[in-house]
């Protein structure tokens, strides 16, 4: 392999088409290497304007479908295991990829170094598969499952051909463990922290709406927390797109507002005048609930998932046990009795264990490792 000041390095990730956890990684990256160009099966240049400044973004063959195709991206599905493995990157020494689904399954060269990360297997292939059934396949379930077999076969092998795996949860870890057969080291993801947020009171707290930041999509169980919210007549704010938008939007009271994806600024102005962050769903993680308790907001959430490493009960939020409108209800209502004990300044020394420097230190350790070997 070339000496460090000469390696040639390539960034990989699944899609650049609207904002979220896994760009956040891809930032990072990007930052850390900015000559290295990124490969990404889409890139929808109007919702992520900013990559396009990032300097060399290269498409797979699918960019160049029809319009119409590629915003109904989800019926390309088929396609997307051959444009991933048609990327050509025999020109340098080390990839790395940012894989929620698809980047992991690169054919690189022999000599050519690939570090995957996994933010997490395919949910909809493995342990989301009859959910996924039930809900979206209404027409030719024999094909889906007969293709979800398939998928299933490609993802297990996509996931032999990285050097290293690195996980962004141990929750993940175990999944990658119990579906690729393969250990992975744990870098939790980069967090961004608050800066210069307003200063939290108990006596106001209470005036403040909850919040949810977050792709509307069904996995998410937005739709409980709404019914919740209803239900006990407590103002919440939902800031984020996706195709369940029209779904919540028709289910929500008069409690609750939508705002979508928002810069920056805005976003932490809502985080800081924010009761608590809601989180109803099992992740892999949750960058969001760390951005919560850096601002000094509490995070009331499912006790599942990657948020357990994050959130401790009591703690640093309230956890409940089932995704179901009444265990829910029952946790807000026990944040609500215990909404003074929460102190600001602990939730922000929790957060800290998440921050960026941490994840560049690990990742530089695994990249000088590879180079070494």
């Amino acid at each position: 392999m070339n000496k460090k000041n000469q390696l040639r390095i390539a960034i990989v990730h699944d899609f650049l088409l609207y904002p979220g956890g896994a760009e956040r990684v891809l930032e990072v990256l990007c930052d850390l290497y900015p000559e290295a160009p990124i490969y990404t099966l889409l890139h929808d240049e109007d919702k992520m304007k900013k990559w396009s400044d990032k300097g060399n973004i290269q498409t797979s063959f699918l960019q160049k479908w029809p319009l119409f195709l590629r915003k109904r991206h989800r019926i390309l599905l088929p396609f997307y295991a051959s444009a991933i493995e048609s990327f050509d990157l025999r020109e340098f020494d080390l990839v790395i990829s940012s894989s929620g689904a698809w980047s992991k399954g690169l054919v690189t060269r022999l000599h050519t170094h690939h570090i995957a990360y996994i933010h997490s297997p395919m949910r909809y292939a493995w342990d989301e598969n009859e959910r996924y059934m039930k809900r979206v396949v209404k027409k030719n379930p024999f094909f889906v499952r007969q293709f979800l077999s398939y998928l299933r076969v490609w993802d297990y092998q996509a996931a032999q051909r990285p050097d290293v795996l690195i996980a962004n949860s141990l929750y993940s870890a175990e999944r990658i463990e119990k579906y690729y057969r393969r250990e992975s080291q744990v870098i939790y993801p980069p967090v961004e922290f608050a800066e210069n947020t307003a200063k939290r009171g108990q006596s106001d707290s209470m005036e403040k709406p909850f919040l949810i930041i977050s792709r509307l999509v069904p996995y998410k169980n937005i739709l409980i927390a709404i019914d919740v919210c209803n239900k006990l007549q407590l103002p919440l704010t939902i800031i984020g797109q996706g195709p369940q938008k029209d779904v919540l939007m028709d289910r929500a009271g008069t409690t609750i507002s939508f705002t979508d994806w928002c810069d920056e600024k805005n976003k932490w102005q809502h985080i800081s005048n924010s009761r608590a962050l809601l989180f109803p769903s099992e992740d892999d993680f949750g960058i969001v609930a760390v951005e919560a308790l850096s601002a000094g907001v509490p995070v009331v959430g499912l006790g599942s998932g990657g948020l357990i490493e994050i959130v401790k009960d009591g703690e640093h939020g309230i956890l409940f046990e089932q995704p179901t409108v009444e265990v829910m209800a029952d946790g807000l209502r026990r944040f609500m009795e215990r909404e003074s004990t929460f102190d600001p300044e602990e939730l922000k020394e929790r957060a800290a264990l998440f921050s960026r420097r941490n994840f560049e230190v690990r990742l530089k350790q695994v990249i000088e490792h590879v180079e070494n070997k």
